[in-house]
């Protein structure tokens, strides 16, 4: 799908704002019509009358990261607004309150259902014009520590604003002010600090110290602290006055440009440059459901649809293994094996090369190698390689929130800053945090050829791939799930074993959070990554090192937020591992 160009929003011309021929329900009547005691042109529009939507819930509900952004969808949804709009003011409020994560200086993916139809609009970053396949090595051709993961040098083309701003023009029913008007309040009035943003702020300051303005903005991010933004206040008051491209093409353009000049790369041509991209979603039938979920540049939609797909290619070889035993570890890291192999080798930005996703997606081929996954196959032995022919790790921390209202309308949306506070660089006179999303391509580039690493090596204007997997779950053409979660390289494993918990095990939504969850991606080999408050220990432990298996612990391993809609009352749930708000809004 093309992406409509449109510039910043001009006084002369807000009020045909809701005349967007985006709106296809409004029909326009009369056009400029000239008054001729002015002498002026006055831009009128006159639309035909439409019965309101009928509601097909009982209720609109969201799973969010916060209690903030929980209340500020529900101030959207008591003004009349749609699942879109209530999904703009979440991402604007959570770029207030949830700082590490939550952002206007990175970028992401929304996964959209409006009317009847699905929709995927990739807001990801882009490399500026100026950066180069080797810009993060030295002359002998090894990595600059940190230069691609703090400072200046890290930041790629932030997408966030002009993703929000695409959606909202294309499908929201309210004002653009009204929806960032809940964020501009937080940044004004100020929100009361959770200890764990705290914690997450102490991490992130002492890789900063010395090196960016981290501290100069956030030092005041205490526990049980008020905290206030002043100048991201204005920065939101500015978008929400003259529209989402005064991010790229007016004041606060020029203020990200003044930041980067002399240590970054991101210029102003690059900002003005910038463009969300809708994009076709990938879609599958799985289990008597079709999924919808993203397309390159992110890996996760195709590795999401891989795994279910082999996994029920091989129900026989599950039939009556327990969930989560030795024997279903193995069975599953085996499938893993096999997405993260043709993940490293074909996936990467589709701008810059034709990725082969009907093919890594296609029921025979699945079913081909699902018939590679053997019960008594030791780990290792042979390596796992691409299906078709011939990973770097990624950061966790990215924030998810799920929406749906009562028309049946629903977003499933993931975005983030990269690492915690993205690379340490706060927008002087603007408030707000840049990305290190440089990181997130190859920065050490290998030989020469059309290798999977060279997919995703950074050039000029080149998307980095990502892991991040906003997906919805659709039965008879109607909402039955709203998913996501951030996690790096974990999204996609995570997302899997809920959904798998949720409907191979019939475990409630608020079960299928709470159960254990482990993570293996092919590098490094033989590995199984658990969770710290849910050990692999005792009998299941001693089976998986018999089986030549080493047991890992990690930190985190997701933040799922979800809405399952089975009839018509939506049940959200939120990750317990989290601080997350699952909340129902009549």
């Amino acid at each position: 799908m093309s992406v409509p160009t449109h510039g910043a929003l001009r006084a002369p011309f807000a009020s045909l704002r809701h005349c967007s021929l985006y709106r296809s329900r409004l029909v326009i009547a009369s056009a400029l019509v000239a008054t001729f005691a002015g002498g002026a042109l006055a831009p009128t529009c006159v639309l035909a009358k439409t019965p309101p939507p009928k509601a097909v819930l009982d209720a609109s509900a969201v799973a969010v990261p916060d209690r903030y952004s929980a209340d500020a969808a529900q101030q959207i949804f008591a003004a009349g607004g749609n699942a879109v709009d209530a999904a703009v003011a979440i991402a604007f409020t959570l770029a207030v309150t949830r700082p590490d994560a939550g952002n206007i200086g990175g970028g992401g993916f929304m996964t959209v259902f409006m009317d009847g139809k699905p929709y995927f609009l990739d807001y990801r970053e882009r490399a500026p014009q100026q950066a180069t396949r080797g810009m993060y090595v030295d002359d002998k051709g090894n990595l600059v520590p940190g230069m691609s993961v703090v400072g200046h040098r890290a930041v790629g083309v932030p997408g966030t604003v002009d993703g929000m701003w695409e959606a909202q023009r294309r499908f929201g029913k309210l004002k653009w002010k009204q929806v960032l008007a809940p964020a501009i309040r937080y940044a004004t009035d100020g929100f009361a600090v959770d200890p764990s943003l705290q914690q997450r702020r102490d991490a992130a300051a002492k890789n900063f110290a010395g090196k960016t303005n981290f501290d100069a903005y956030f030092s005041g991010l205490k526990a049980g602290a008020t905290f206030r933004q002043p100048e991201l206040a204005q920065t939101l008051s500015r978008i929400a006055g003259d529209g989402g491209r005064e991010f790229y093409e007016g004041r606060t353009a020029e203020l990200i440009a003044q930041q980067m000049y002399g240590h970054g790369l991101v210029t102003k041509p690059d900002l003005m440059q910038y463009k969300a991209v809708w994009r076709q979603p990938l879609s599958a039938d799985w289990n008597g459901y079709r999924v919808i979920t993203a397309p390159p540049p992110s890996s996760g939609g195709i590795g999401l649809i891989q795994m279910l797909k082999m996994r029920a290619a091989l129900k026989p070889a599950f039939d009556g293994v327990e969930l989560n035993s030795a024997p279903y570890i193995h069975l599953i890291a085996q499938i893993e094996d096999r997405v993260f192999a043709d993940r490293q080798q074909y996936l990467g930005d589709p701008d810059s090369y034709k990725v082969p996703a009907d093919k890594l997606i296609d029921d025979a081929y699945l079913a081909q190698r699902a018939d590679e996954v053997k019960a008594d196959e030791v780990p290792g032995a042979a390596p796992v390689k691409p299906g078709l022919g011939d990973a770097q790790p990624e950061k966790a921390q990215t924030t998810h929130f799920s929406v749906v209202d009562k028309w049946g309308n629903a977003v499933s949306n993931t975005y983030t800053l990269n690492g915690d506070f993205g690379a340490g660089v706060v927008v002087d006179g603007g408030g707000f945090l840049l990305n290190d999303a440089m990181d997130d391509f190859v920065t050490k580039p290998g030989a020469e050829g059309l290798s999977g690493a060279d997919l995703n090596t950074v050039a000029p204007g080149r998307r980095p791939l990502s892991s991040m997997t906003p997906t919805l779950l659709l039965k008879d053409d109607k909402v039955a799930l709203v998913i996501g979660t951030p996690g790096g390289s974990r999204i996609l494993t995570s997302i899997f074993q809920v959904m798998t918990n949720l409907y191979d095990f019939n475990m409630t939504p608020t079960d299928a959070l709470a159960a254990p969850r482990f993570h293996h991606q092919l590098l490094p080999q033989k590995t199984i990554y658990f969770e710290p408050h849910h050990p692999i220990a005792g009998e299941v432990a001693e089976q998986l090192k018999a089986l030549g298996y080493t047991l890992e612990e990690q930190s985190f391993n997701g933040d799922v937020q979800m809405i399952r809609i089975d009839g018509t009352m939506p049940e959200p749930a939120a990750d317990p591992r989290g601080v997350g708000v699952g909340r129902v809004m009549r």
